[in-house]
């Protein structure tokens, strides 16, 4: 079993793909990290904060057409466990996208694409090591995004040689493959999470490239005045995306790429009350043949168990 678990790990963190969404901004992150603490259901909003330079030069400098955008998202999510064997997640995303450039500003606000992911809980299991507890959980699953945010087609031709990431939606449905394994000793645990976006044309013929996100984090859990526990975590997160695809055969230049940030936050649970923060510095990248740099990101959230 343990072979098992050590194989999905490195086929999710090495799947095919070409090199976004350009990873991580815009439409389509599905970052989750350490979920909050609940047995039967929770419900919360996350806000998330990223930047990203576009119409870099061909060397990634700075040119005098060069676009300064900020992504922010105002997302309520949730958990239902089912029994001891199913779990769903739902994310309901609400944008704030603003661009500013000598070129022209701009800003579009609305409801980005709904998402909703099913697990499946392939083993849980409890043990001792030399007198410790030892926690080990395994689900797998899948998921579907629906098109409900407002896809621009226009953004692609008022901006030439610009990623298609300016969008509240991508304007179609696509699917998701995810695999969820943590361990913990005691109070020290690893939490690995992968997601595989599988991405469909649209009604304009655009496909937005497949995508892996895979983050792996290390968490230790500190009991206060027994009533409150906090978790520092550290780890790496892995993106990558294939290339955009105009009419199934012309493929986008300035898409697709690759993102390794290093994160560390703080996860606190009270009660039935949970909140976290982590913030993701990026440590290496190449977006779309260097002409695109992703910024630092902050991810904020709140959650109630009931």
């Amino acid at each position: 079993m343990k072979k098992y678990i050590i194989l999905l790990f490195l086929s999710a963190m090495t799947y095919p793909v070409l090199a976004c969404d350009i990873c991580g901004c815009g439409v389509g992150s599905y970052y989750l990290g350490i979920l909050p603490e609940y047995q039967k259901r929770f419900i919360g909003i996350r806000y998330q904060h990223k930047t990203l330079m576009t119409h870099l030069g061909p060397f990634g400098e700075r040119t005098p057409i060069t676009s300064d955008e900020t992504y922010q998202s105002m997302e309520v999510w949730g958990g239902w466990n089912i029994g001891k064997k199913f779990r769903v997640l739902a994310f309901v995303p609400f944008n704030f996208n603003d661009r500013v450039a000598q070129t022209g500003n701009g800003s579009k606000t609305g409801l980005g694409d709904i998402a909703v992911m099913g697990y499946y809980n392939l083993f849980s299991h409890r043990s001792t090591i030399s007198n410790k507890l030892l926690v080990q959980s395994l689900w797998i699953g899948g998921g579907i995004k629906a098109p409900t945010g407002k896809y621009e087609p226009g953004e692609r031709l008022l901006v030439n040689e610009s990623p298609n990431n300016f969008q509240l939606g991508t304007a179609s449905t696509d699917f998701t493959l995810n695999a969820a394994y943590d361990v913990r000793l005691m109070d020290f645990g690893i939490n690995v999470n992968a997601n595989y976006k599988i991405n469909t044309n649209n009604k304009y013929d655009y496909r937005y490239g497949n995508k892996l996100t895979a983050n792996a984090l290390a968490y230790y859990k500190i009991r206060l005045f027994n009533k409150v526990t906090v978790a520092p975590n550290a780890g790496v997160l892995y993106e990558t995306s294939e290339k955009d695809m105009e009419s199934n055969k012309y493929p986008v230049d300035v898409s697709g790429g690759h993102v390794l940030s290093v994160i560390g936050g703080l996860e606190a649970n009270f009660s039935r009350f949970s909140a976290g923060a982590n913030y993701q510095d990026v440590a290496a990248q190449h977006l779309a043949n260097n002409r695109v740099s992703a910024g630092n990101r902050l991810m904020v959230h709140f959650s109630v168990a009931f």
